[in-house]
């Protein structure tokens, strides 16, 4: 007789979608061989997701759904993913994701690297392939973070797209990334950006010395009633915040920051001297 292994849904929200793929196989009397032929995987993979040694993707959710007949329902193993998923993020940032796909205008700072919305897929890639060296994401992770970020991108593309103000710590365009053909990329990718219409990009040079009103990332939401929104990240904590008694000094710190910076073409011209190793 083959060895089940007993299952602890409770140990981790990893753990109990795999118990409830199990349940869900066994409830309609199919082997792993059997549900695995119906999703297009092995069954050792469905072995690997029901006993928690691997990570559920979307796709393979998406795929669970459709053999199990739950596309759209409570019960959907999609869902269930997307739990998984805003569980890893930190608190705060999937509802200011939310918020950021409708806003009318977005103002970044960031430090030490290019923030998602503007990073091309192979420094972002580069990124994650650092996390998974470290242990702390699977391969699997790594690959779902890349295309939700592709899918964070897209939902700034629309009919009437927002104002997008970026200032960033010149440490973001300095720091190696991937290798020289990624960085290439990704700075060729910033004056692309800075040569938009609705867009904004400007540098706070190492010059500003204590000047530089931010240590951190800084977010900045406006919404379409004018309501302005912050999201503010450590490193292990996120917060989003709608008090304006404590946003305002965020928006007026901003201000202060833009007007320090360098200019967008001489924060371009920077970039350009950067990008071909002259500066």
């Amino acid at each position: 007789m083959v060895n089940v292994k007993q299952l602890n849904p409770d140990a981790s929200p990893q753990a109990a979608f795999g118990a409830r793929v199990r349940s869900s196989r066994e409830a309609r009397g199919w082997k792993q061989d059997e549900l695995a032929e119906r999703v297009g995987y092995s069954g050792r993979h469905i072995s690997a997701v029901e006993t928690g040694r691997k990570p559920p993707t979307h796709r393979f959710s998406r795929s669970l759904d459709t053999a199990l007949g739950l596309t759209g329902t409570a019960e959907s193993f999609e869902r269930a993913w997307g739990e998984i998923r805003n569980g890893s993020l930190l608190e705060g940032f999937p509802e200011y994701l939310d918020q950021e796909a409708r806003a009318a205008e977005v103002r970044l700072f960031e430090v030490g690297a290019i923030p998602g919305l503007l990073q091309t897929p192979e420094y972002a890639r580069a990124m994650e392939e650092g996390n998974v060296k470290r242990g702390t994401l699977s391969p699997e992770q790594a690959d779902e973070r890349v295309s939700f970020l592709v899918g964070r991108q897209a939902a700034l593309t629309r009919r009437v797209p927002p104002m997008v103000i970026v200032v960033l710590d010149e440490s973001c365009i300095r720091r190696p990334i991937g290798g020289a053909e990624v960085m290439e990329r990704q700075l060729a990718r910033l004056i692309e950006f800075a040569d938009q219409p609705d867009t904004t990009l400007q540098l706070a040079p190492y010059s500003m010395g204590e000047r530089r009103p931010f240590n951190r990332l800084v977010n900045l939401l406006t919404l379409s009633d004018r309501s302005v929104m912050s999201y503010v990240e450590s490193e292990t904590n996120g917060s989003l915040d709608r008090e304006i008694t404590s946003v305002l000094p965020l928006l007026r710190a901003y201000h202060q920051l833009q007007a320090e910076a360098l200019s967008q073409a001489d924060s371009v011209a920077m970039i350009e001297q950067v990008r071909k190793g002259t500066l």
